[in-house]
Order: C-alpha cells, then structure tokens, then sequence
C-alpha cells in the first residue's frame, strides 16, 4: 500500500496486547494472514522470517481460561486488506 498512514507490516506480530510483539497501530487497520497460499482468520501470532504461526488448538482451554495454542510450520504472507 502507499498509504503514509499505514504503518509496515513487522516480521513477528502478535494479537495479544500482554506479547512484547503487539502493535497496536497495526491493529487500527484490517490485516490478512495466508499460511501455505490458504487465507487464516484464527491466527493468534506469526513469524515470517521464521515460517510458523500460532494458532487455537480446537475448543481446549489452559487452565487460566486461555485457549490452547499450537505452532503450524510453513509459508507465511502477511497484507493489508
């Protein structure tokens, strides 16, 4: 995009507000996650220069209320919609 008021999208990018890498001005616009060419909507963190994302493992919950995640290897591109 070439919009000046989007910020670039970072290498490693979390929804939890707690993670040292969230960035709430990221949030302020709509983003797509496609891992291995498919379009995710439950993508919790990703790392691209690494290849992983975090995502909810089913309906199971830890034992403070959180749900479970797992690490899913592959290819990851992150955009703005």
């Amino acid at each position: 995009m070439t919009d000046p008021q989007v910020p670039p999208l970072p290498d490693r990018l979390s929804i939890d507000p707690k993670s040292p890498h969230h960035v709430a001005a990221v949030f302020q616009h709509d983003i797509g996650i496609r891992f291995n060419g498919k379009e995710r909507h439950d993508v919790e963190e990703y790392c691209i220069s690494e290849g992983w994302i975090r995502v909810p493992a089913g309906k199971t919950l830890d034992r403070k209320g959180h749900p479970l995640m797992i690490k899913l290897n592959g290819k990851v591109e992150a955009f703005y919609r």
